[in-house]
């Protein structure tokens, strides 16, 4: 019996790798725009949207709109939640939190529809809401929506909101590989105080698909919302002071995160967010 010798042939991709975008290789519309050739990491997630913040693990799955609008926040604290129908008293701990309700963790969730009275205590401090059950996990935990707060405790909840949306800000900007250091001019507007407007121009030091760092000579604080906008493109948006860094003598410099994901409004091709110098596809020359 005779055999017949096959020549295996072996299949090449003809595409080529794709490249990933190194310092050097940050793309931009703006002619104008002044680049300094450094990235790092300016803004989470923050992101912020789905995008700009970093939700908690396992957390809520959230609607388009919520997603959209009310990003959860990291967030551990002791809660008690007691509903007159059924009798129930559940003591547990929240998982994250936004300005319109929470995540807790608990293996008997309540159902659908029920409502609740909740307090949420950190350290010496106390948060208390009326709130209604809106997603449930058997075994895992429960959603809740907060229906009726009080003038003080919604204090207590933007005090909360504004130091989780920092913190998530300041440990994304540890890891330092995707702010792109770029002098753009852009200006601000919002209001100070009671009803005193301020309209500023000034530049970013800083930005990235959530964000940016600015130069601002105007008094902001953390959890203050202004109008940020593009001078080149005329693009604008709504924005959330999350860091608030004073320099004797010089601009205040100001992380701001966008209310919602925009990632093209600085018309920037940004880096991927597993991107570093040390990255196989990165370019040594």
């Amino acid at each position: 019996m005779s055999r017949r010798k096959r020549k295996r042939k072996f299949r090449q991709d003809s595409k080529p790798a794709e490249q990933v975008l190194s310092q050097g290789e940050i793309e931009l519309s703006a002619s104008s725009v002044e680049i300094e050739v450094e990235v790092e990491t300016v803004a989470s997630p923050a992101v912020m949207s789905a995008a700009t913040e970093k939700a908690a693990p396992d957390s809520v799955p959230r609607t388009g709109a919520d997603r959209r609008t009310h990003p959860r926040y990291a967030f551990t604290a002791a809660m008690e939640v007691v509903a007159a129908e059924p009798r129930a008293r559940i003591k547990t701990l929240v998982r994250d939190i936004s300005p319109q309700g929470c995540y807790v963790d608990t293996d008997s969730p309540l159902a659908l529809g029920t409502t609740a009275n909740v307090r949420i205590t950190r350290g010496a401090i106390s948060f208390e809401a009326r709130a209604r059950i809106v997603y449930n996990q058997p075994g895992k935990g429960m959603g809740m929506v907060f229906t009726a707060v009080e003038p003080e405790h919604h204090v207590t909840l933007d005090t909360w909101i504004a130091e989780s949306r920092e913190t998530l800000w300041l440990a994304a900007n540890r890891r330092r590989s995707q702010r792109v250091l770029m002098k753009i001019p852009v200006q601000v507007s919002g209001q100070i105080g009671a009803g005193s407007l301020f309209e500023e121009e000034t530049h970013t030091l800083a930005i990235s698909a959530h964000g940016a760092l600015i130069a601002v000579e105007a008094p902001v604080y953390r959890g203050q919302q202004f109008t940020l906008s593009n001078v080149q493109t005329k693009a604008a948006l709504e924005c959330v002071v999350v860091h608030v860094h004073k320099i004797p003598g010089e601009q205040t410099r100001v992380g701001v995160e966008f209310l919602l994901p925009n990632p093209t409004f600085w018309r920037v091709a940004f880096p991927p967010k597993d991107w570093t110098p040390h990255h196989p596809d990165a370019k040594s020359g």
